[in-house]
């Protein structure tokens, strides 16, 4: 049975009127009416879409990160999202609805990151003044807030069983980890001599692992159960992983203490990607931990740098190289490469189901995780065109976001404010 699917038309957005006829559809967008033209379905939607396009006043938008609804093994959520303003504020949407719910009062300075806990609907900033801060995005004030003494540049906030935690890396070397909401201190590591410009948390929450961009700085793997419970007189537990120029680092969705780093080698002319399996074995009142190198390998000469990563159940990597996406093996066998940009791939977002990636040209692509044999494959599902009749270059590189039941990009134009489009699923 076909599905019926409507385009609404949002204050300064130049969208007109089209049906839905298909469950997975390309956007054409432009000043007459959206034509719409279906691709190969991919089954994101069996029933109706509602296509929202919003343009914003908040300034250009920075960071935007899901407040609720934006765990794909769960439904019935509410989707709503944060975005970070230019103008000192931070956002919170209805994206089914497609209007904004809450904003907080303009801060002191310019807000520089962003991370959200759904399971609490918490979200934590940190401003160019370095201060912390707790909202629950209903109240005026936040919850808590925290200024630290040196620069903050990496966070990662997550739920145990024991609660809510955030950890922060600074200009120093040093992770901090804090309780959420109060911003309690629990415990304070000197990790590197350099700066900590990554912070990644295992799905299990049993590993945190922390590097910088320095060609010195080698990556480090901690026990979480070390920094949220320290003994006195006793350094946490972390492994390092003998890799220099690490660039990115992701761990595996369905395979939990696995760990594929990407680094640059021969000079920064070529990159390469290592797996790991990490292992923590206890003896008495002693603990173990190890990583076990169990695949590498390095990408051909010529090939344009990647700059983001992303994979699934630990078998695969999938990575941008200019406009082309590319799927291989964490052994080094290519799977899948993929043409559906025509300008450099600036972004590019990844989760157990969803693969999104954009350009500047304002092109968003949607691609699905599916298994076949060994290997996990991806199956290309949606382009969408934002802003067709827009000419304007873009001066920030679009961004993007989803979950089961919407997909959230944001376009900053020069010489304008940013627009937010907002696809949501009507269940």
């Amino acid at each position: 049975m076909q599905s019926s699917l409507q385009s609404r038309e949002e204050p300064g957005c130049g969208l007109g009127h089209g049906s839905w006829r298909c469950s997975c559809l390309t956007c054409r967008c432009g000043t007459s009416s959206p034509s719409w033209m279906p691709p190969a379905c991919c089954g994101w939607a069996s029933t109706g879409r509602t296509l929202r396009m919003r343009s914003t006043c908040g300034g250009i938008l920075g960071p935007l990160a899901y407040f609720s609804g934006s765990d794909p093994s769960t439904s019935g959520q509410k989707p709503v999202i944060c975005t970070v303003s230019s103008r000192y504020m931070l956002y919170a949407w209805d994206v089914q609805e497609g209007v904004m719910i809450w904003s907080s009062p303009v801060q002191q300075c310019k807000i520089k990151c962003l991370a959200t806990l759904p399971q609490r609907s918490l979200a934590v900033t940190v401003d160019a003044w370095n201060t912390i801060k707790v909202w629950n995005c209903r109240d005026v004030n936040p919850l808590a807030t925290l200024t630290m003494s040196t620069c903050c540049l990496s966070l990662e906030v997550f739920l145990t069983d024991d609660g809510p935690f955030l950890m922060i890396g600074d200009s120093e070397g040093d992770i901090y980890t804090l309780t959420v909401p109060e911003l309690n201190s629990i415990s304070h590591v000197n990790a590197f001599e350099y700066p900590v410009d990554h912070l990644h948390c295992s799905p299990n929450r049993k590993w945190i692992f922390a590097c910088g961009t320095h060609q010195h700085v080698l990556p480090k793997v901690f026990l979480v159960e070390c920094l949220l419970r320290p003994a006195v007189g006793r350094a946490p537990l972390f492994v390092s992983l003998p890799f220099a120029f690490c660039s990115q680092a992701c761990w595996a969705v369905k395979c939990v203490n696995r760990l594929t780093i990407m680094f640059q080698g021969d000079f920064f002319r070529r990159t390469g990607f290592t797996t790991f399996d990490l292992t923590a074995e206890s003896t008495g009142d002693s603990t173990a931990i190890e990583a076990r190198e169990i695949a590498s390998f390095m990408l051909p000469g010529g090939m344009d740098v990647p700059v983001w990563m992303g994979v699934r159940d630990g078998t695969a990597v999938v990575f941008e190289s200019g406009p082309r996406l590319f799927l291989f093996t964490i052994h080094g066998l290519l799977l899948k490469e993929f043409h559906d940009h025509e300008n450099t791939i600036c972004y590019l977002w990844t989760d157990s189901v969803h693969v999104l990636t954009t350009s500047r040209d304002n092109y968003l692509h949607l691609y699905m995780w599916e298994e076949e044999g060994w290997h996990p494959h991806l199956r290309s599902c949606c382009h969408l065109e934002h802003r067709k009749g827009d000419i304007r270059p873009s001066c920030y590189d679009p961004i993007a976001i989803c979950d089961n039941t919407s997909i959230v990009c944001v376009v900053s134009k020069c010489g304008g404010a940013s627009v937010l489009v907002m696809y949501s699923l009507n269940m």
